[in-house]
């Protein structure tokens, strides 16, 4: 049992090796449709989610707090699904949010820059020196995307356990690496590791649903005792103890909440009374 999260570029190959090898693991996929989900789970229309995978950085900054909402929603999206284990994941940066996680094998599919010039060329019929440009354009745009949200450079091959070029390995011979790779006792789900996931999913969870009115909220979770740090001196007056309250019970709304801690930025700490 494991969890994949494969990183790939435009036209890589790398959507096809996520789905066979789900396939040949009968394991979960999933990639786009995580964004419809995450959208009517919290109410947000989905073309905002769209465009902020697609287009330049700045669409979420023209939002209200649109980076935070986004990235939260993402988050607890995401999370739901790594929490049930055997989870084969493509597209972007689910990495990022499963990191130091034992069961979690994340692999970068590359492809030759000349076969994505071809496919380019053929499926857009434009010239070569077109599609060149199309692709590193996009590239690039996926990569600055990343380092605008998530702060890494998805070229960063640190950030892999395994790295495939698609040319001499075959779309085959890939599945076939990740597949023996993924039934590695490295990557087995352990107590501790899907504890791991647990809490993070939980406190993902409550970010979702306290970002619209706390979005630079930050939220920890371990075995059901939750801190959330809001960025706010909290004192004993009305409003301290009004949003105090108010996270509380947001918290407290999830069953495997045991005690909830709110710690402002003036150190005053919130413990369960």
């Amino acid at each position: 049992m494991a969890i994949i999260t494969i990183s790939r570029g435009s036209y890589s190959k790398g959507k096809e090796v996520a789905e066979k090898v789900a396939l040949k693991l009968g394991y979960t996929c999933i990639s786009r449709d995580l964004l419809v989900e995450a959208s009517e789970q919290f109410n947000t229309p989905e073309i905002k989610l769209i465009r902020a995978l697609h287009d330049a950085p700045t669409i979420l900054e023209r939002f209200s707090h649109g980076r935070e909402k986004y990235l939260a929603y993402f988050a607890s999206a995401l999370l739901e699904k790594a929490q049930k284990d055997n989870l084969v994941y493509h597209g972007l940066a689910g990495h990022f949010y499963l990191q130091n996680i034992g069961h979690v094998l994340n692999v970068r599919i590359l492809a030759d820059f000349e076969d994505r010039v071809h496919f380019e060329m053929e499926r857009e019929g434009i010239s070569r020196d077109e599609a060149a440009y199309i692709l590193k354009k996009d590239d690039e745009e996926r990569r600055q995307w990343s380092l605008k949200l998530f702060g890494i450079d998805t070229s960063d091959p640190a950030l892999y356990d395994m790295v495939l070029h698609i040319r001499k390995i075959s779309v085959d011979d890939a599945v076939e690496l990740i597949v023996r790779t993924a039934g590695m006792a490295s990557f087995r789900t352990t107590v501790e590791s899907q504890s791991a996931v647990d809490d993070l999913t939980l406190a993902a969870r409550i970010k979702a649903e306290i970002v619209a009115n706390y979005p630079t909220a930050k939220v920890t979770a371990q075995q059901g005792t939750v801190i959330i740090l809001v960025e706010l001196e909290l004192s004993s007056g009305k409003r301290s103890v009004e949003t105090v309250r108010w996270l509380t019970e947001m918290a407290q709304r999830i069953p495997v909440v045991k005690e909830v801690y709110i710690r402002g930025t003036n150190g005053v700490v919130f413990a369960p009374e």
